[in-house]
């Protein structure tokens, strides 16, 4: 896999795209070589639930619940509930590394299909605690920023499991 955040062309829609596939395979790249041990450890003492497996299911999730859920009104077909909010996090702790990885791929094989037919001023069909329903411009951005914000949490566990850095 090569990553690159450069867009195929220069417009806003292939940039907010070409940065999401970025953010998608940086987190793909920090389970390179990793091992089972490596998946599941959890070794921050103030968060018990973040694993590299838990963080990955996380933004397969999110990126369900943004854009399949939220965004086109799909059903929520995520794995929390009242009683385990953060279900995600459990379950990629759990399940073999490579089950999350191809989860996580299949999320963004059909997010990107279900892109393909919406406009960036598109609207959600559902909306925020203010009310508002954000247009796929600012839903986009958020999975960006979202993704971002946790490969970095996937960079610092990398490196305490083995010593593993990089870009």
């Amino acid at each position: 896999m090569t990553r690159t955040d450069l867009p195929t062309a220069w417009d806003e829609r292939s940039t907010l795209l070409a940065m999401l596939q970025y953010t998608r395979d940086t987190a793909v790249e920090k389970c390179r070589g990793l091992d089972a041990a490596g998946a599941s450890a959890a070794p921050l003492p103030g968060s018990p639930l973040m694993s590299i497996g838990g963080v990955v299911n996380h933004l397969r999730w999110v990126e369900h619940s943004w854009i399949e859920n939220r965004f086109v009104d799909g059903p929520d077909l995520g794995p929390w509930t009242d009683e385990s909010p953060d279900q995600e996090f459990v379950d990629g702790a759990t399940l073999p590394l490579a089950d999350v990885l191809a989860g996580y791929a299949e999320q963004a094989r059909r997010t990107d299909a279900l892109l393909e037919g919406l406009d960036l001023d598109d609207r959600s069909a559902s909306p925020l605690s203010t009310g508002e329903h954000p247009t796929l411009r600012w839903v986009l951005l958020h999975l960006v920023e979202e993704n971002a914000r946790h490969n970095g949490h996937l960079d610092v566990l990398r490196e305490l499991h083995d010593g593993t850095t990089g870009d």
